[in-house]
């Protein structure tokens, strides 16, 4: 099939990749002229692993295609993905004005029949919005059906996400468009869930929001687990073995950031209001998530005594592993909290650097974990890379000024730590 993807983000780019890769003949649009120039020599603008081979792969094959036109993108497809960002505005609610804006471009390019689908995380009722934008819009009385294919990737591995996925989400309104997108997915080993736009749209929020509940219930566990002198991971572990509950997004730590769950509670939350329905439950999420990044600076000045003056070095800043993103990332309010009780703070991401420097004032980043740590009273993992399993420890004891680790995410074995003449905090360990 001939198919346009709309936004050269994560998304965008990820769904544009993996679709040239079964095949298909994809272009994938954005107006940011920096990034389409990027693609085009073989740079991609973010870290994703794999994304990059498969990126250059299908451009060399000429399965895939970047450009700024809009106007030829949509002539030379059938198949219309908006996958362009959905920012939080400041009461919650999730900026339509892309999804508009390309709508109404879409509406005027239109001269035969198009499938215009939503692949950006929208509120529910956004698809009969488009639906309006492009009746009023288009030039010519063409002839085309909006569908909701709402995306379920994961920083660190969208790859694998997208060709693997969990389940694959349709809402439509016609046979026509659901024809046309069981087609397309119909390589995919995984069920498929056919339904209307609205039901489509709510999926997506109510996944995130149920995850992140998740996460913020298992970090409330971990609280009182420290309060009785039980262990977390063992905890978890207990749990999660129930087939009901799993122990995905079960493990304890520091809260959860990114692009994707801060804001879709904040949408979620809002669509709930403006339905007449407090969500009080995802409000208490919310509330949770905050509270762990406060909690880990206690442990920071329990460690410590007196916070001013003292050098803390941070291992970790994007807000996951296998990725570069620092959007919304607890490492920017932990570093900010630490910056505010006079620390000196010293940082360390095997990715996120080029991120950082837009980011922080006032931080220096080092290139390795170990430059970092020198001369530091205290060392804190904010982020679970598998580099910082590895450790050297007695490379570290040498260089810290105190032997004092925090580890925010419970990626080290606590009695090997200790072992090695540390003083060391997890989160809800004994």
């Amino acid at each position: 099939m001939n198919i346009c993807v709309i936004g050269a983000g994560h998304v965008g780019l990820v769904t544009g990749a993996c679709f040239a890769d079964l095949g298909h003949k994809v272009v994938c649009v954005d107006n940011d002229t920096t990034k389409i120039r990027m693609l085009k020599s073989g740079k991609i603008p973010f870290y994703e692993p794999g994304l990059s081979d498969m990126v250059k792969r299908n451009y060399r094959k000429k399965r895939l295609a970047f450009s700024t036109n809009l106007k030829e993108g949509v002539a030379q497809s059938k198949i219309i993905f908006i996958a362009v960002g959905t920012p939080s505005r400041e009461n919650g609610d999730a900026d339509l004005s892309y999804v508009e804006n390309v709508s109404r471009s879409i509406a005027q390019a239109m001269r035969s029949y198009r499938l215009i689908v939503e692949k950006s995380t929208v509120p529910v009722e956004t698809g009969k919005w488009v639906k309006h934008t492009i009746d009023t819009f288009k030039k010519q009385n063409v002839d085309f059906d909006i569908a909701s294919n709402p995306e379920f990737l994961r920083e660190g591995s969208a790859i694998e996400d997208s060709q693997h996925p969990d389940r694959i989400v349709i809402g439509v309104e016609t046979k026509r468009a659901e024809k046309l997108l069981l087609e397309l997915y119909r390589p995919f080993r995984a069920p498929i869930v056919v339904t209307d736009l609205n039901s489509a749209e709510l999926i997506k929020h109510a996944s995130n929001s149920f995850l992140a509940a998740k996460i913020s219930f298992i970090n409330a566990v971990s609280i009182i687990c420290e309060k009785v002198g039980a262990d977390i991971v063992e905890v978890a572990r207990g749990v999660g073995l129930d087939r009901r509950i799993n122990g995905s997004f079960f493990n304890a730590g520091l809260g959860f950031g990114g692009p994707c769950f801060p804001k879709d509670l904040d949408a979620f939350i809002r669509i709930a209001e403006k339905a007449g329905y407090d969500f009080k439950l995802l409000k208490a999420v919310q509330d949770i998530n905050e509270e762990q990044k406060r909690f880990l600076i206690k442990k920071i000045e329990q460690a410590l005594w007196n916070l001013t003056s003292k050098s803390v070095c941070i291992l970790g800043l994007s807000f996951k592993p296998d990725t570069d993103d620092m959007r919304t990332a607890p490492s920017l309010d932990i570093i900010a909290m630490l910056k505010k009780e006079g620390v000196s703070v010293r940082a360390y991401d095997p990715q996120a650097a080029g991120n950082a420097k837009k980011l922080l004032k006032g931080v220096e980043l080092c290139a390795t974990p170990y430059a970092a740590a020198k001369g530091c009273d205290c060392l804190v993992i904010v982020t679970e890379w598998d580099e910082f399993k590895r450790l050297d420890l007695a490379k570290l004891k040498k260089i810290m000024r105190q032997p004092i680790i925090i580890d925010g995410r419970n990626l080290l074995v606590p009695e090997v730590v200790k072992k090695a003449g540390f003083k060391y905090t997890g989160i809800g360990r004994r």
